[in-house]
């Protein structure tokens, strides 16, 4: 499981109600539309691999660790600075002193799911006959740029650290999950010579959701199949969601919400009944979602 963590950002930033102003647009787009409050961003004296050094550097040094008893690096990034060499790589510049170049992993390089990837990755390797016994450490960083139009206010910097290793405080329970994998034109950088990705709003929310209610399923199933009990909104303490902005996880939230409803996990009120039999549970009416909104506040 996780032992440790650590986190990074950069200390500039954009506020974005000043962002709004800039742009010209509504009050609130960025701030209530979005749920976004700042937004922060590198300088031009950091990059993917520093930020990546630095969230690592005070990893091990405020837990104490020993440089040789890291087994095992993994970086998770959508961020491409180098076609070859690879952030991990260039981590590998803080274990030259202790002379510890036995250590597995790569750059898992890939939008979004790069860290969690990563974080699959060693938990696999932790489990198989390869674990030496030494600690797994996992990286997931980003530098998210977007082009001048509604994307922008989307975009952030930061990178997180993880201590992955036995007898952890946050035990990852590895025998049940569940994935989906899908190929979506909806957000990718076909252009090597620009750091700003092609990006299909519509297309990306609808697919984050599609892949989410997917895998909610799916490991509800895989749950009652282990003779676990059903996962639910009601019986789980905490929810944990990948994040293009805020405002998202919370229509996320709330689709698992309506699923949990349909699935009769969840009872509603009398009066959202009524809308989900008055609409068929077209997700699509606004009165409904915000009904569901409004009743999914109470487990949000």
């Amino acid at each position: 499981g996780i032992l440790g963590m650590e986190v990074y950002f950069p200390n500039t930033y954009v506020d974005q109600e000043d962002l709004e102003v800039h742009y010209g647009v509504s009050k609130g787009k960025h701030t209530i539309g979005l749920g976004q409050e700042k937004m922060a961003f590198a300088s031009d004296r950091e990059d993917i691999n520093s930020i990546s050094m630095t969230v690592l550097s005070n990893l091990v040094n405020n837990y104490g660790i020993d440089w040789n008893d890291i087994g095992r690096l993994e970086v998770g990034t959508e961020t491409l600075i180098d076609k070859s060499k690879s952030t991990k790589t260039c981590l590998m510049e803080l274990f030259k002193s202790s002379g510890n170049h036995d250590i597995e992993g790569v750059t898992t390089y890939n939008a979004c799911y790069g860290g969690t990837g990563a974080l699959l990755n060693t938990l696999n390797w932790m489990e198989s006959k390869a674990w030496d016994g030494r600690y797994g450490i996992v990286i997931a960083a980003d530098l998210a740029v977007y082009e001048k139009g509604p994307a922008r206010a989307t975009g952030g910097a930061g990178a997180v650290a993880m201590l992955i290793g036995p007898n952890a405080p946050l035990v990852i329970e590895t025998n049940i999950r569940s994935t989906f994998m899908d190929n979506q034109y909806d957000f990718y950088k076909p252009n090597p010579t620009s750091e700003y990705p092609t990006v299909d709003g519509v297309l990306s929310q609808n697919t984050y959701i599609n892949a989410l209610v997917t895998t909610y399923a799916g490991i509800k199933t895989k749950s009652v199949n282990a003779g676990l009990p059903s996962i639910n909104l009601a019986d789980t303490d905490y929810y944990c969601f990948h994040s293009p902005y805020t405002k998202l996880v919370q229509k996320s939230f709330v689709r698992l919400f309506f699923e949990d409803i349909q699935a009769g996990k969840l009872v509603p009120s009398e009066i959202l009944q009524s809308k989900i039999e008055e609409t068929k549970g077209d997700l699509k009416n606004k009165e409904l979602n915000k009904l569901l909104t409004k009743e999914s506040k109470k487990l949000w």
